[in-house]
């Protein structure tokens, strides 16, 4: 029985998206040709030039898809290699997890954290996890953006394992020590996701800057 806040059958186990194979779906997504004839991604870079995140800590960053909008200085990790092998090509500073964690930055070094499209993939738990590890290199005073799928979009992918809703990704934030500062639904109103599947929940958090 499959269950639609899991996107998976009861007791199945997720593809790893460190694999090849999801790099080349990435790719293969990307370069659809209706896709980039429309630039689909445009109001996407959009929302996130808008919030001048400054230097920014991509973590998931995929092929570099969300490094094409931030800062020059910016970092992409992630735990696919043939992913960040793709967004080097492309032009942008990206390095496997390994290699972020045996030669990692100074602390406090980046203005904020961007995660997209990256927790839905993990339990709330590993998510928690995940931030509190990277969160020693953010400034006091840095903010913290989450992105993900409404329930149309978290239905789109077998290797998502666990739906985070404006109430969920409060949760994560806060249990990780960040203050919320805003949450909205982009490109449409929240109650398009459930038909458009391309309909994203944000939310920008902020790390005190005492800690």
């Amino acid at each position: 029985m499959t269950n639609p806040e899991q996107g998976l059958s009861d007791g199945a186990v997720p593809p790893a998206t460190s694999r090849e194979d999801y790099a080349d779906r990435l790719v293969r997504l990307e370069t659809k040709g209706w896709k980039r004839a429309l630039d689909v991604q445009r109001p996407y870079r959009w929302n996130l030039k808008r919030q001048v995140l400054g230097r920014t800590l991509d973590v998931g960053c995929g092929i570099g898809r969300n490094l094409a909008a931030l800062s020059a200085d910016s970092l992409g990790v992630d735990h696919n290699a043939q992913s960040v092998e793709v967004a080097r090509q492309r032009g942008y500073q990206a390095v496997t997890s390994e290699e972020f964690s045996a030669q990692p930055p100074p602390a406090a070094s980046f203005d904020s954290m961007l995660l997209a499209h990256v927790v839905e993939h993990m339990t709330a738990e590993q998510a928690r996890e995940l931030l509190l590890s990277y969160l020693p290199y953010l400034r006091p005073g840095g903010r913290v953006m989450l992105i993900c799928p409404q329930r149309r979009g978290y239905r789109t992918d077998a290797t998502h394992v666990q739906f985070f809703d404006f109430a969920a990704l409060r949760q994560l934030a806060t249990s990780v020590g960040l203050v919320v500062t805003r949450e909205y639904s982009f490109p449409l109103p929240e109650i398009a996701g459930s038909v458009f599947p391309y309909n994203e929940y944000c939310l920008v958090a902020a790390r005190p800057a005492n800690r």
